[in-house]
């Protein structure tokens, strides 16, 4: 994933958001401050265009489009997210819409999108188009697959993600369907008043004519690398479970998805474009997280660590993350492809991912020591997210 070799350029900042920035250069790195309180209790309005600029760094290459993950363990740290009780705060997440599952779970009080890609923020603009434009979980993959939504779409608040696809995967596209949801999509695209030239609203349209033309057969693709046949198809996606054999997708469960949405309308998932490794996005964040009176309650970073590593930006990353405002809860959730250097000790049987969890606290004291090898780095201090007996 590397970085651009431009410097990030200088961002214009409202009045109310350097007023923030400015402010949270006096909170301690590490802690919330004092008010938070305060803060929490009437947070100011987010601009959700303004933001995504001011946060924002060029944008660099990946050899995916990356239109949904290709981690099939996604789902198996939810059981230990509860056990420990991380709730609330704020949420950071490289990709796309596997964010919005920890989301689900965790209830953030605001959430970042950060990806090296313009294109992830310009993906994430497409689903809260659909989020805005459904009223239910049915509409909202109706919408994004480019189907005619069944017509007693209340009814379907209470049926499970089960009978979700299998009414997705029975329904055909129309010539009639695909032009509403494309409409749909445009227009709440448009509507987020994010910027987008023309050649990045054609971007967008590809990207919903992927999901139209595959439905739930879409599937992980990369430029630069074979496909692999064992990676996920987003079917497989919906339907994965955790550890404790639960439906876990942000679209098992009414709820869910409905607590995702009202933070879409309220302007609080907030697409950043940024290398992890960066100069600014990532560190600007966590100033705004801190400004706020929040702390970061997940950082998910899928296997982007390893890819730091490679670039010589793991440094820089570290200091970013020790920086941010954290408490004892705060966990960093990441991705591990053993390949060549083996099985992980937590990974599944039958998963070629495992998905890890490490304490915000333990990863700045193991940085504070000295930087490990990628395989010390998801081995050391990982928790196991495996359910007790």
């Amino acid at each position: 994933m590397p970085l651009p070799r431009r410097r990030p350029s200088p961002h214009r900042f409202g009045a109310l958001l350097a007023g923030a920035l400015l402010a949270a250069a006096a909170v301690p790195a590490c802690r919330p401050s004092p008010r938070a309180d305060a803060w929490a209790a009437a947070p100011a309005p987010i601009d959700l265009a303004a933001q995504t600029a001011a946060l924002s760094e060029p944008g660099g290459y990946f050899d995916s489009d990356n239109l949904i993950s290709n981690e099939r363990s996604y789902l198996h740290v939810v059981g230990a997210l509860k056990r420990l009780g991380v709730r609330g705060g704020a949420y950071i997440g490289v990709g796309p819409d596997q964010n919005f599952s920890y989301i689900a779970h965790v209830r953030p009080s605001i959430a970042f999108m950060l990806d090296v890609r313009r294109d992830n923020l310009i993906e994430h603009l497409l689903f809260k188009a659909a989020f805005g434009a459904a009223r239910t979980r049915v509409e909202y993959l109706a919408l994004l697959t480019g189907r005619a939504a069944p017509a007693d779409t209340e009814a379907w608040r209470g049926r499970s993600v089960e009978q979700l696809v299998a009414a997705i995967d029975s329904t055909k596209v129309t010539p009639a369907s695909e032009a509403a949801a494309r409409a749909a999509i445009l227009e709440g695209a448009r509507r987020t008043r994010v910027p987008l030239t023309e050649a990045e609203l054609a971007t967008l349209s590809r990207f919903h004519g992927e999901f139209i033309a595959n439905g739930l057969d879409l599937r992980y693709t990369s430029r630069g690398r074979i496909s692999r046949a064992f990676y996920p198809t987003l079917r497989d996606l919906l339907l994965e479970h955790d550890l404790e054999g639960e439906r876990t997708n942000y679209l098992a469960r009414e709820e869910d998805f409905q607590f995702v949405k009202g933070l879409h309308a309220r302007d609080l998932i907030i697409p950043v474009t940024g290398n992890l490794g960066g100069d600014h996005a990532l560190a600007a964040v966590g100033r705004l997280v801190a400004a706020r009176g929040e702390r970061v309650s997940v950082l998910y970073t899928s296997n982007a660590e390893d890819y730091l590593m490679r670039d010589g930006l793991f440094p820089k990353f570290a200091r970013s993350v020790a920086a941010l405002p954290r408490d004892a809860k705060s966990v960093i959730i990441r991705s591990y492809f053993g390949g060549f250097r083996g099985a992980h000790p937590y990974s599944v049987p039958g998963y070629t991912s495992t998905q890890l969890l490490q304490s915000l606290d333990a990863f700045a004291a193991q940085q504070a020591a000295g930087t490990p090898s990628y395989v010390e780095l998801v081995t050391r201090d990982a928790i196991d997210p495996r359910p007790r007996p």
